[in-house]
Parts: C-alpha cells; sequence; structure tokens
C-alpha cells in the first residue's frame, strides 16, 4: 500500500465523524413530539409466568386498529412497546398514545394478560423470549463482555417511557442538548419507579437506572464532552470511539473483544475481512445507548416506566421545559448543581433535598403551561415531588404490606 494510500485509510474515520456530525441532529423548529410507552406483560392470574413468543405474536395479531396509530412491538425480555407516531405539541401525544394503550391493554386483559407499568420487573428472573437474532447476538455480547447480568436485565427486565422531541434550530443546538442532559438526574428522580428487581428490593428507587449504569458507559453514557458546545461533534466522537458491538454478516455475530469503530473503520482492525460501510454504521448507532441519542431528533431515554396516571404529568414536564423558553431557562438555573448525579437520582430519588428542590421548580414551572385537561395530573405531581415521593413508593408499600407476588397481582389487574 502506498503512503497516500494508507493515510486515506487512517482518515476514514475523520471523513465518517464530519459525515455523522452533518447528519444528525436535523435544523428546524421544535413542536412535533413523539411517545413510546413499555409495559411489562404479567399473567394476571399467575405472575411468576412469562408470556412466551407465540403466545404473544398471537394476541398482538389480533389487537384491534389503534385510534392513535401507535405501532406495536416486542422487547427481548416480552415487554410490550407502544410508539406513537409525531404529534404537534405534547398535549395531542400524550391523547394519541393513551387512547392507543386503552385499547391494547382492554385487549391483552381479555385474554387473561395485563401490561403493568414499572420501570423494572420486580418478580421474574431475566429471561429472553424475543427470538431475533438480533437479540440472541446482544445476549452473546454481554456473556463474552462481562456484563452478563446486567445485560440480560437491560433487555428483559427493564421498562421507560420515552420522549422524541425535535432537535430545533442550529443555533440553539447546544443549550437544548446541554439541559436534556442536565435535567436527566432530575427527571429520574422524579420518575422512579422501579424499586424491585428479579424478586427482591435493591435499594436503588430507580433499579432500571442503576442496571443502565452497571453497563458500558461508552455505549451507555451520556454524549456531551465537557463543554458540550457542539452535540453534533460530541456524537460523531462518542459514536466513533464506541466499541463494536455486531457484525452483520449478514447474520449478526457479536464481538468478544473491544474494538471501536474508528479502529475498524480506520482498518486497524479488520472485522469480517473488511472495512465497514454506510450500512455497518447505521447499524452501530443502534447499539448505542446513551440517555439522550441524536437521531436528526432527540430521543431521551432516561424516564422510567410509570402508572397511567403519573405519566401524562412527567411527559408533559419534560417537553414543556424543552420547547417552552421561559420553561427552559428556569430548568436550567434548577438543575445546575445537580445535573451530574446520576447515581444519586436512581439511588435516592427525591429523599435527596437537593434532587426535590430542583424537581418542585421545574413541575411548578411547568405546570404554568398545562392545558385544563392536564391541570388535576399536574396538581398531582406536584404534591408528590414535595412530599419527596417517586412513582415507585406506592408499589414498594404494597409490596411491604402484601408480599411481591400479591402486590404485582394487584397492580395488574388495577392497570388492565
Amino acid at each position: 500500500m502506498t503512503t497516500a494510500a494508507a493515510r486515506d485509510v487512517e482518515c476514514a474515520s475523520e471523513r465518517v465523524a464530519a459525515a455523522l456530525a452533518q447528519t444528525c441532529l436535523h435544523d428546524g423548529p421544535v413542536g412535533l413530539v413523539g411517545l413510546e410507552i413499555e409495559a411489562h406483560c404479567f399473567d394476571i392470574a399467575d405472575p411468576l409466568r412469562r408470556p412466551g413468543w407465540d403466545e404473544l405474536s398471537d394476541v398482538i395479531a389480533a389487537v384491534p386498529a389503534l385510534p392513535g396509530g401507535s405501532a406495536i412491538t416486542v422487547e427481548p425480555g416480552g415487554a410490550v412497546e407502544l410508539s406513537g407516531p409525531p404529534a404537534h405539541g405534547v398535549a395531542d401525544a400524550i391523547v394519541g398514545i393513551t387512547a392507543d394503550r386503552t385499547v391494547l391493554k382492554q385487549h391483552f386483559a381479555a385474554h387473561g394478560l395485563a401490561l403493568v407499568l414499572l420501570g423494572a420487573d420486580p418478580l421474574r428472573p431475566a429471561q429472553r423470549v424475543n427470538p431475533g437474532a438480533r437479540y440472541r447476538a446482544m445476549e452473546s455480547f454481554f456473556a463474552a463482555t462481562g456484563s452478563a447480568e446486567a445485560g440480560a436485565a437491560m433487555m428483559t427486565s427493564t421498562a421507560s417511557v420515552q420522549i422524541n422531541i425535535e432537535a430545533g434550530p442550529r443555533a440553539g443546538w447546544a443549550d437544548r442538548v446541554r439541559l436534556a442532559h442536565a435535567l436527566g438526574p432530575t427527571m429520574i428522580a422524579l420518575s422512579a419507579n422501579s424499586p424491585l428487581l428479579s424478586g427482591h428490593f435493591t435499594g436503588w428507587r430507580s433499579s432500571r437506572q442503576r442496571v443502565w449504569g452497571q453497563l458500558d458507559s461508552a455505549r451507555c453514557g451520556p454524549i456531551l464532552c465537557d463543554n458540550g458546545d457542539d452535540p453534533a461533534a460530541d456524537w460523531a466522537h462518542y459514536a466513533l470511539r464506541a466499541p463494536v458491538m455486531l457484525v452483520r454478516t449478514p447474520e449478526a455475530v457479536p464481538m468478544t473483544e473491544f474494538v471501536s469503530f474508528a479502529d475498524w473503520a480506520d482498518g486497524r482492525v479488520s472485522l469480517d475481512n473488511r472495512t465497514p460501510g454506510e450500512a455497518d454504521l447505521e447499524y452501530h448507532l443502534t447499539t448505542l445507548f446513551p440517555p439522550v441519542r441524536p437521531r436528526r431528533w432527540l430521543e431521551i431515554r432516561y424516564l422510567d416506566s410509570m402508572p397511567d396516571h403519573r405519566w401524562p404529568a412527567v411527559v408533559f414536564t419534560l417537553a414543556t421545559l424543552l420547547d417552552n423558553p421561559a420553561a427552559a431557562q428556569i430548568a436550567a438555573d434548577a438543575t445546575a448543581a445537580v445535573g451530574g448525579e446520576w447515581d444519586l437520582a436512581a439511588r435516592a430519588g427525591l429523599a435527596d433535598p437537593r434532587l426535590r428542590a430542583a424537581a418542585v421548580t421545574c413541575v411548578t414551572a411547568a405546570a404554568e403551561h398545562a392545558p385544563a385537561e392536564l391541570t388535576d395530573a399536574m396538581a398531582g405531581l406536584l404534591a408528590d415531588v414535595e412530599a419527596g415521593r417517586c412513582p415507585g413508593d406506592d408499589f414498594s408499600d404494597r409490596v411491604v404490606e402484601h408480599g411481591i407476588p400479591t402486590a404485582l397481582t394487584q397492580l395488574a389487574r388495577s392497570q388492565a
């Protein structure tokens, strides 16, 4: 290979990074909002039983038309996800996916199944039921890289509410992405709804966030560099230095050692006897799970799955704090002192006085912009936040009084 050719290969990752930085965020107005809600599927009569793939597929195949147009997918452990289409504003997004969840949970209840909104499975051990090759390969990757337990729990025992918002005008990207990250600990604290995992109390208000924190920070940690002045470049840097998880050959083949995508692109390591193409980059990006993920829009992934009486207020709060300029400034000031407290938020929740103070300020600011149909929900959220109560505290109280199976059965029946 000539010196010029070698230099061209070595520059490949730089070209990939530059292209990725140019396309990862869309320059445009804010306003469109999409929601995704994951729910654990339980047998109402036998909460220890995990419904299998064929059973879930048959039930989903017979679901009536969903009025809000959401898509239905099944997570590796059998959790059922609703993904709503983009709506013009968070209030409309809430209305649409609420209607779809009502239809879906009634349909599942008719088959003896409940779609339970908790951030982590409180009873059953981790178990994959989705037979997809991607998930088999991910399971093998986690086992080979020393994170089998956390990887299995992440894939099969956690559930979240995800909010997708526009990146906004280019001039505001840095402030907007910084705020989306700074809000993370406060929003984790007020959404924490996973005090148990696999049959025991973990000592964390958000066991879901704890699980994510146990995984590789190069794949699951925040994307921002020290100053966060160029989030597009930060994402490109993050993606290129992240280890390759799977290589399509065309089946998904798991990696068993650390190889960054940059090393593969620059030819320092050859995977599948080749350098990566555009499809390999796109696939690699789907294996990265930061709490805020650029996908032209911003995919915010740090909320626990929460009860139907609580998640609309939490979702409205987060979207308003990001999309409303006045509320955004209040949120930036309120979260400045706790913007890096990810583990503290997951462990202590609103019991931490600084996180509680930030949450009270943020919810109060968002409530000023709530439509009439969300007034009661916002008032309920604010009351709980002021009292230092997370969504999962009610379930913890049930478990202490009745034990896990009975408490879960009660919750399943109430959410069916």
